[in-house]
């Protein structure tokens, strides 16, 4: 039953990973504060566990990818949900959860519709799926009352490409969907050697890590072609690649990497990315779109510096010549070359590690991101105090 005296948040995203992965403590630090109620296509499962407490679940089929009569009835079915309940405010993360959200809180008459942009899918399309994806934007941030992005550079991009009007988007403190759990996070010396002792990598190698899906839009195939390179002029040079291959490029990576693949160490899932984070000597993302890349802020937290590409977002989570290197997107001879830079000079490995450590626990911590979460909260919901 809801608490009738407390202000009341609706989060909706398509799917129940997002919630686990970067906003369960978002969630569960409003519960304190606010009646938080959260959306998403949940399975029997995630509403049978304890991973929320104090947060109300509800199913609702959302489905990632456009299906006209599943978005209509998902749309109606928030509509129904939100006119019933009449929160104070709904908050959506994700590109479909928020074209439904925004359309169905807007005609509910919430009064507070709040939309997180954490990346574009259409940065790397072209022609007529471009404009329709690029409109979906512009439609989510018409129906909402409050824009965020999770990265400085991010809110710059969409302003200049027409979806967001200047001064219509806020980032909180410097940016990040989640933050990072800096317990979680960290160097590990025990942890650094029995996991290169598991995956067979030299004691003194330089070991590259990948962490993300496998798919073209994070560069997994100029990172193939880069380390290939880079492997047959230095034997101590390693490469770790974890993640799932959503793409089915795993057979086209082989072929790029071409011998280098007897140092390459495929993982396709993990639970504890921190572990192999904590092993690595350079983390490696030449994406080609990326919202913020929470995941450098998290390699960082463990001591790890990053070579990635200069995009909008990892222009945020990566200080360029201070906490790792940036290369141009696309230009694998540049990625070479700064993959052979930052491999040959252990010194300058060690100082980067050390000053991205040091960043990601002042500025990307879990509970920094929160807390401005909570403020923000408190400021757009600001009412007499509750009983």
């Amino acid at each position: 039953m809801r608490c009738e005296h407390m202000k009341s948040i609706c989060f909706v995203t398509a799917a129940p990973l997002t919630l686990r992965a970067f906003m369960r403590n978002h969630l569960l630090g409003l519960s304190e504060q606010y009646d938080v109620t959260a959306i998403a296509d949940f399975t029997p499962e995630d509403l049978s566990g304890d991973w929320l407490p104090g947060v109300r679940l509800v199913p609702i089929p959302i489905a990632r990818h456009i299906s006209p009569f599943a978005d209509l009835k998902a749309l109606w079915m928030l509509f129904r949900y939100f006119r019933a309940h009449r929160f104070d405010a709904v908050h959506s993360v994700t590109p479909k959860a928020g074209l439904l959200a925004m359309s169905a809180a807007r005609l509910a008459g919430i009064p507070n519709r709040i939309h997180c942009f954490t990346g574009q899918v259409w940065a790397t399309r072209r022609g007529l799926v471009r404009g329709l994806l690029k409109n979906a934007d512009r439609l989510i941030a018409a129906n909402a009352t409050r824009i965020l992005t999770d990265s400085h550079s991010q809110r710059e991009f969409l302003v200049s490409q027409g979806v967001l009007k200047l001064g219509q988007a806020e980032v909180l403190g410097h940016g990040s969907i989640s933050g990072v759990d800096i317990e979680r996070f960290q160097p590990d010396v025990r942890l650094r050697e029995s996991i290169r002792t598991e995956l067979g990598v030299p004691r003194r190698a330089c070991l590259l890590l990948f962490l993300g899906r496998l798919n073209r839009d994070k560069g997994v195939l100029d990172l193939a072609e880069a380390f290939a390179r880079l492997a047959r002029d230095n034997a101590d040079v390693w490469l770790a690649m974890v993640g799932p291959d959503e793409a089915e490029i795993g057979a086209q990576f082989e072929r790029r990497c071409g011998d280098a693949m007897a140092r390459v160490r495929r993982i396709d899932y993990t639970p504890t990315p921190e572990h192999y984070m904590a092993a690595a000597d350079v983390f490696v993302l030449p994406s080609y779109r990326e919202g913020f890349g929470s995941v450098v802020i998290e390699a960082a937290a463990c001591g790890v510096p990053a070579v990635a590409s200069r995009i909008y977002g990892l222009t945020d989570a990566v200080e360029e010549g201070v906490t790792g290197l940036l290369h141009p997107p696309g230009d694998i001879p540049a990625l070479h070359d700064s993959l052979l830079h930052i491999c040959a000079d252990a010194g300058l490995r060690s100082r980067m590690g050390e000053r991205a450590r040091a960043r990601a626990l002042a500025d990307f911590s879990m509970a920094t991101v929160t807390a401005a979460l909570r403020v923000f909260y408190e400021k757009i919901l600001a009412s007499k105090a509750q009983g």
